[in-house]
């Protein structure tokens, strides 16, 4: 009933204008892909894109991103969601080995899936802002490394598409307030322009954090990253989403319309990917982008998603991240 279900919300989707699917060979191992494929084979292949993240399985070989693994990870996707090519392969990861000893094989693989038609394009996740200057004060050393990393494979790969984490919960704030990127910075979108690549744009939800819908006594089944979220994490989301709650609705698809409302509006060329369950959320969510944000809406959300990012990321983390540790950005 419930494979039924799901297959049911990916139909709905469709019928209301969801032209780009994402899944992974990793999400219930195969069996995701299994009921995309499903859906697939209802509704005609050229009015979908299908995108694809791998590396998070590497069976038992060394690395996920060897040659032998990756041709394996893109059939194995293909047979599964019954179609003859995938429209983004993105990696899942960046990690390619000691010293990078897989680097030069994936490439070299990656190329040939594309050019033997296997795959359209490829897609390399990213920060979700670029330091590109020497002396940016407030951006740590984990993201001027994070960021020179990701100009290095972006050289080395030459992905067609960047794909990031976009919602305040996730560090750095979201690209595209003025007042939060210095001179030396560059958000993500602004690179990707720069570059000519495509974007897509993931978690806009966080997690379903930003719907308000979870609360002390949410169960969620075991390896679930969500369960991860601790009681203080919680207790500040829902402080600061009490102004969106007042004035667009206390529903938790309020708040999940106005998250996704914002983001498309922040990066409006880019694809959105969110999440659904059931046929009703697919619905809504389609239903409450009828009406756009006004910019005094824009603003007013900016401002709320910047002071809950601001406590969320100033209070107290444990000392050593473990199974409850949060921000989100640690549970990807």
């Amino acid at each position: 009933m419930a494979d039924d279900i799901a297959v049911e919300a990916l139909l709905s989707a469709q019928a209301e204008g969801a032209t780009v699917f994402d899944t992974s060979d990793i999400y219930g191992m195969g069996h995701s892909q299994r009921l995309l494929g499903r859906m697939l084979a209802q509704v005609p292949r050229a009015q979908v894109r299908i995108s694809c993240t791998v590396g998070a399985f590497k069976g038992t070989g060394l690395s996920a991103f060897s040659s032998l693994n990756l041709h394996r990870q893109v059939e194995q996707s293909l047979e599964n969601l019954g179609v003859d090519y995938l429209d983004v392969l993105t990696l899942t990861h960046t990690d390619f080995g000691p010293r990078d000893r897989y680097l030069e094989d994936a490439r070299e693989t990656l190329q040939a899936l594309r050019d033997q038609g296997d795959v359209k394009a490829i897609g390399l996740r990213a920060p979700c802002r670029l330091v590109t200057g020497s002396t940016v004060c407030q951006s740590s050393s984990r993201d001027r490394e994070s960021a020179a990393r990701f100009a290095y494979l972006f050289q080395r790969i030459g992905p067609d598409v960047i794909s990031t984490s976009i919602n305040p919960l996730d560090r750095p704030l979201l690209p595209g307030n003025a007042a939060e990127i210095s001179e030396a910075e560059e958000d993500i979108f602004s690179f990707a322009h720069r570059h000519g690549v495509a974007t897509m744009a993931y978690k806009p939800l966080g997690q379903g954090l930003l719907t308000g819908k979870y609360g002390p006594d949410s169960v969620f089944l075991p390896g679930d990253v969500r369960s991860r979220i601790t009681t203080e994490t919680l207790g500040i989301v829902h402080k600061h989403l009490r102004p969106l709650r007042e004035r667009f609705g206390a529903d938790p698809q309020d708040l999940a319309r106005i998250a996704l409302g914002y983001c498309l509006r922040l990066c409006p060329n880019s694809i959105v990917l969110a999440g659904i369950s059931n046929p009703q959320q697919a619905s809504a969510n389609f239903q409450g982008l009828h009406n756009e944000l006004s910019d005094e809406d824009y603003d007013f959300i900016g401002t709320v998603y910047a002071s809950l990012s601001e406590e969320l990321y100033s209070s107290p983390q444990p000392a050593k991240p473990g199974p409850s540790t949060l921000p989100l950005d640690r549970m990807t």
